[in-house]
């Protein structure tokens, strides 16, 4: 099956349709409301109890959180905290970990609704539920424009149930990387790079992994003529980390100081790829504990210590590494290069700096912006009729991380 569009289909495909607005809004809307449904049953009949109290104590801060009596909390959890203080009162000590983009547009929206802490809140849910939407639209036009509109309907379901896919409806930066990441991709296949360069500089102003779309970008531009006003505005991609690293110098005296704090979530360089062997030996060390039933001690105090809670994460992470790994070759192999490359350059970052006790924390979250695993994906599920199936087997998975992630358990 050939996934090339032609040269007619592709400048016919540039505009954006009412199909893409449609699809888009209608994922949108009834994943990330059945998201919230059972984060809200599960905060009010389960509670947190136990871990989850020990957790909420520690990390959560209520008056942000809470800031509307609780209406809005059962997805302000773990690092929704961090950006909600940040668009509160500003940068200090481990919050310059977290790239400011998101939280000063939840700062900026909440001002304009009166600048309480309410209002900050309710701006945080707003733009990340506006940002998913955007991106889906977005990303609907794309994957018509690059396999045909028959698989542009099954990547935006297979994104929108992934089980980490529920950061999108969270006061979490998730939703406004996957918008600027799409974006900077839609806006070079369509030849305006002067958004491509701006939607790249959002990126790396909202994630320090922005900076890596700089790789498939330049690709992009070099396959399409290389001409040199066009790749000038690739020169945007990296304005936002300098600009954040210029206000850390100015403020703080240091302008690395988003990448000095990172030993406080204890990530460090494992060299090239090397979170994957220390991936593979905690998830050994996890089934042999599981099957032991040997009570080893274990420091990871998200999971309380608790070794089997630690064993049955690290294997879960372990699985979703596999899945990486095998959807980095797979796009690799079957999208343009631009795409593969984006996938492989995203998660050599991640996977190359891992955390000391847990060190694939956070991989399905890395994952869950990276559009073209899930355009890969709907081509595999569709080419064998596996999507219903698929998309079933996410949406368990989904469902499992929001009932854990509402109730103070972590889960990624």
């Amino acid at each position: 099956m050939a996934y090339e569009a032609t040269s007619r289909t592709r400048i016919a495909a540039r505009a954006i349709t009412r199909t893409d607005v449609r699809v888009a809004l209608r994922t949108a809307v009834v994943t990330r409301g059945a998201v919230w449904i059972v984060a809200a049953l599960s905060a009010l009949s389960l509670g947190t109890g136990g871990l989850g109290d020990r957790n909420a104590a520690k990390f959560d801060a209520p008056t942000l959180t809470h800031a509307l009596g609780g209406l809005l909390s059962p997805l302000a959890r773990w690092d929704a905290a961090w950006y909600l203080g940040i668009a509160d009162s500003g940068y200090n000590g481990a919050r310059t970990a977290f790239f400011p983009a998101y939280p000063l547009l939840v700062r900026g929206f909440g001002e304009l609704a009166g600048g309480s802490r309410g209002a900050l809140l309710v701006a945080a849910y707003a733009i990340s539920l506006a940002a998913f939407g955007a991106a889906l639209v977005l990303l609907h036009r794309l994957v018509s424009l690059e396999l045909g509109r028959s698989l542009a309907a099954p990547t935006l379901l297979l994104i929108a149930v992934f089980p980490a896919s529920l950061y999108f409806g969270a006061p979490y930066s998730e939703s406004l990387f996957l918008l600027c990441a799409v974006g900077a991709f839609y806006a070079a296949r369509t030849r305006n790079w002067a958004w491509a360069g701006v939607a790249a500089g959002v990126a790396s102003a909202t994630r320090s992994a922005g900076i890596l779309l700089l790789v498939p970008l330049a690709i992009l531009w070099w396959q399409g003529g290389r001409r040199p006003r066009e790749g000038a505005w690739l020169l945007l991609a990296p304005t936002g980390l300098a600009v954040y690293a210029l206000y850390l110098a100015l403020a703080q005296g240091d302008g690395l100081a988003f990448f000095d704090v990172q030993g406080a979530w204890y990530r460090h360089f494992a060299g090239p790829l090397g979170g994957c062997w220390d991936g593979l030996v905690t998830a050994w060390d996890g089934a042999r504990q599981l099957l032991s039933g040997a009570r080893e001690p274990v420091y990871f105090d998200r999971a309380g210590g608790d070794p089997f809670r630690v064993a049955e994460l690290n294997l879960m992470l372990f699985g979703f590494l596999v899945f990486a790994l095998v959807a980095a070759v797979g796009t690799l192999r079957r999208l343009p290069i631009a795409y593969g490359a984006w996938v492989a350059a995203a998660l050599a970052l991640p996977l190359s700096f891992p955390v000391g006790p847990q060190p694939l924390m956070s991989l399905p979250r890395f994952l869950a912006v990276l559009f073209p695993v899930f355009m890969w994906l709907a081509i595999v599920c569709e080419e064998r009729r596996w999507t219903p199936w698929a998309a079933a087997a996410s949406a368990v998975g989904l469902g499992w991380f929001v009932t854990q992630f509402a109730t103070w358990h972590f889960v990624s």
